[in-house]
């Protein structure tokens, strides 16, 4: 939407002349010059002379009168658009890409373009540069009304850019004139075949019952988790596709040959001799995507440096059009990557990467995918991890936030991450305090005050910014009840800014709405606690009666904002919304074990544990995310003793368990109850076994068990027993995880 109060501010900060001496486009509302395009235009420099054209009648209300060049009376006052004759006066070397030149002599303009839609970028950062014009988010741009349109004389502004494919991965730059305005690119534009791309060569369903030796060998059997890059017909079958993929899509820059996300690969002798021989995983890929790139030396080929292929091969270097995509996935983000301990790995895989190839794209990543709204304050660190790219001869960057859905400061991550793809070392404050000016109006001193408390509190904390994180587990540092309520304060002072500016209103309802999830998330870890969603009621507790109207009031807001999931394949806030009148609805269960000391025999997975030992007796139960109210124990079982206080009859037992293969998290084997009233000699009391692990289940689900178990005790200890090893379809060499919510003692 439109910002009145920024338009306004550019009548100011960008005058219709600066001086006498200006260059005159219009005056008064009537144009002094014509556009002039070369004779023979291509369609990027119509399309700028158009750009341009109906930007500057939009500003002054002048109409612009168009012609060739052969059609140009020598002398008019002229725009001049593309690769005309009188723009070589300005030298007739190539702009490298799709960089432009912008310049002036004493009375014309010039604008050419690099290769692609450079002369469209020049046009854009013409206006927003020279004229003051703006986009800051989706939707109409920002136009400032001018009668009078100047430019300074002598201008020769050469740009270039770092990176030859940038993409920032949000909401904004899926309007196609964002993305023009801000130089981004887009893989669904440029890749004929892009990400994970084996099984859409060769489909799992169409081969794998009739020729399963066209997949991965793993513990001595044919499964579909990758693809067996040995196997000739595997190879025909590729080239058959790319043959067939690049003369129906002849403009498709990039195509992909990369693994599917996991690891699964293939161990048979011909594959496993050729990594060897590299030295890595990623041998006999390399190996494989240069075999296939040779069949098409035109085309340029991706491929995935990722999980198992990270490391390059020893002896194989990729073709000169093959591209490596190295991913910092592991990588935490509250420090920079040049120097955080947990991207040492991906530091590493970057040098030797550079080693043996030229061409690498860095695929990063700028937001929480378990919870999209979850405040993720990395935005101070931008600059310096882009930065740190092209110092290393990176040569492109897909950096993917939330993608189409909503998520925390949205559009200034993506406004910040286009300025800083094009010109990675240009300053990014000035930058910075524009976008806060322009989008937040009034609000933006206290909007910026929000964002540098969340980032100076979570670099005081020490703690990781993990993508896979919670708001939940930082429930004790930079997103405590203290902490909110400082963050609180300051929103509260933007929405008093905002006054009754409903657009700009809105603008802040959405800054804080990760905040209001925050707020969520952790009252269901509080429970029966202050900050939780219950209240005590007698012997028992119920919901906070205010809770179910703020919940609505999230949902509606997030709707609004453009919030379409809540993670990456999550819930939708209508989902979420449900899920929370479920758990409204849903009555407290007493248990003789209610706040009850724990120990268990194996320790916890931290990072998705925040309640510690105490989660299995909070009087909470979990749902479908692993990260909230469940004990989550990695490749052990989980063996835990609950001291009652003293002896009593019990009469049975009744806990959750948590099925979601997706994070690798399985439901036990078996799960056995024993009692005790010494904690030293314990009797068994029940046991039950579970099912087989069901084939190819990637959803997510809750299984309750009621076990009868009547002793007298005062020690109860549950054995639940975590799956032996991975199963074979799952595709990774990760080990299993049980996780257990509550354990009920009647």
């Amino acid at each position: 939407m439109i910002n009145t109060f920024f338009c306004t501010l550019m009548l100011f900060l960008h005058p219709g002349c600066n001086s006498a001496k200006d260059i005159v486009l219009v005056e008064n509302g009537k144009a002094r010059h014509q556009i002039v395009l070369p004779a023979e235009a291509t369609p990027a420099e119509k399309r700028a002379a158009g750009i341009l054209r109906d930007h500057l009648t939009k500003m002054s209300g002048a109409t612009f009168r168009q012609v060739s060049e052969n059609a140009y009376r020598e002398g008019d006052a002229a725009i001049f658009i593309g690769n005309t004759g009188h723009t070589e006066k300005f030298g007739e070397e190539k702009i490298k890409g799709e960089g432009f030149l912008i310049a002036t002599d004493d009375k014309h303009l010039y604008i050419r373009g690099g290769s692609g839609k450079g002369v469209v970028y020049g046009v854009y950062t013409l206006l927003e540069q020279y004229f003051g014009c703006r986009k800051y988010a989706a939707g109409p741009a920002c136009t400032p009304s001018k009668k009078t349109i100047g430019i300074r004389p002598l201008i020769t502004d050469q740009q270039e850019p770092q990176f030859v494919y940038r993409e920032t991965y949000y909401p904004a730059p899926l309007d196609a004139e964002y993305q023009e305005w801000h130089k981004l690119h887009s893989f669904e534009d440029l890749w004929g075949l892009w990400g994970h791309s084996f099984f859409k060569l060769v489909p799992p369903g169409q081969y794998f019952s009739g020729h399963p030796e066209y997949y991965a060998l793993v513990n001595g059997k044919r499964q579909a988790s990758q693809l067996c890059l040995s196997n000739d017909q595997v190879f025909r079958i590729v080239t058959d596709y790319f043959r067939k993929a690049i003369a129906d899509n002849p403009d498709a820059i990039y195509w992909s040959i990369s693994p599917e996300d996991g690891t699964g690969y293939c161990t048979c002798d011909r594959c496993s001799l050729a990594d060897k021989e590299e030295g890595s995983h990623s041998g006999s890929l390399i190996r494989f995507v240069n075999r296939v790139a040779a069949q098409f030396p035109a085309q340029q080929f991706t491929t995935l440096a990722y999980t198992y292929t990270l490391q390059p091969p020893a002896r194989t270097r990729p073709a000169a059009n093959v591209i490596i995509m190295l991913s910092s996935i592991d990588a935490y983000r509250n420090q920079p990557l040049a120097s955080a301990p947990s991207a040492a790995v991906f530091r590493k895989a970057l040098a030797d990467w550079k080693k043996v190839s030229a061409s690498i794209f860095i695929w990063d990543y700028t937001t929480q995918f378990t919870n999209y709204l979850a405040p993720f304050p990395d935005y101070f660190l931008l600059q310096q991890n882009l930065q740190y790219f092209a110092d290393n001869g990176v040569s492109g960057v897909f950096s993917q936030g939330s993608g189409a859905t909503y998520s925390d400061m949205a559009e200034l991550n993506a406004y910040l991450q286009a300025k800083i793809l094009w010109q990675p070392k240009a300053g990014i404050d000035n930058t910075f305090s524009d976008f806060m000016n322009g989008y937040y109006g009034p609000a933006a001193p206290f909007i910026t005050k929000y964002l540098q408390a969340l980032a100076r509190n979570l670099q005081s904390a020490k703690v990781p910014l993990d993508i896979y994180g919670s708001p939940v587990n930082n429930h004790t540092d930079y997103l405590s009840p203290a902490a909110i309520d400082e963050y609180s304060t300051l929103l509260d002072q933007a929405e008093k800014a905002a006054g009754d500016n409903t657009a700009l209103a809105e603008k802040v309802y959405k800054a804080r709405l990760p905040l209001e999830y925050t707020v969520l998330q952790q009252s269901r870890l509080y429970g029966t606690e202050k900050y939780g969603y219950l209240v005590p009621s007698g012997n028992s507790f119920v919901p906070n009666p205010k809770w179910a109207e703020r919940v609505k009031r999230f949902v509606q807001q997030a709707q609004k904002a453009g919030v379409t999931e809540l993670a990456e394949g999550g819930l939708s806030p209508e989902a979420y919304g449900q899920e929370w009148e479920q758990l409204l609805a849903r009555p407290w269960l007493p248990s003789l074990a209610f706040r009850k000391k724990v120990t268990l025999l194996h320790p916890f997975t931290p990072e998705y544990t925040a309640k510690k030992e105490a989660t299995l007796t909070d009087g909470l139960t979990g749902g479908k995310d692993f990260s909230l109210n469940w004990l989550y124990t990695y490749g052990n079982d989980l063996v835990a003793t609950i001291d009652l206080g003293q002896a009593q009859k019990i009469g049975g037992i009744q806990l959750n368990f948590l099925q979601d293969a997706r994070h690798n998290i399985f439901l036990p084997t078996a799960i056995i109850i024993e009692v005790s009233t010494d904690g030293q000699s314990f009797q068994p009391a029940a046991r039950q076994a579970v099912g087989a692990v069901a084939e190819e289940d990637f959803s997510a689900h809750v299984e309750t068990y009621k076990l009868a178990a009547r002793a007298n005790a005062r020690f109860v200890r549950v054995t639940a027993h975590c799956l032996p090893q991975m199963p074979a379809w799952r595709g990774n060499d990760k080990k299993p995880a049980v996780c257990c919510d509550e354990i009920f003692v009647n």
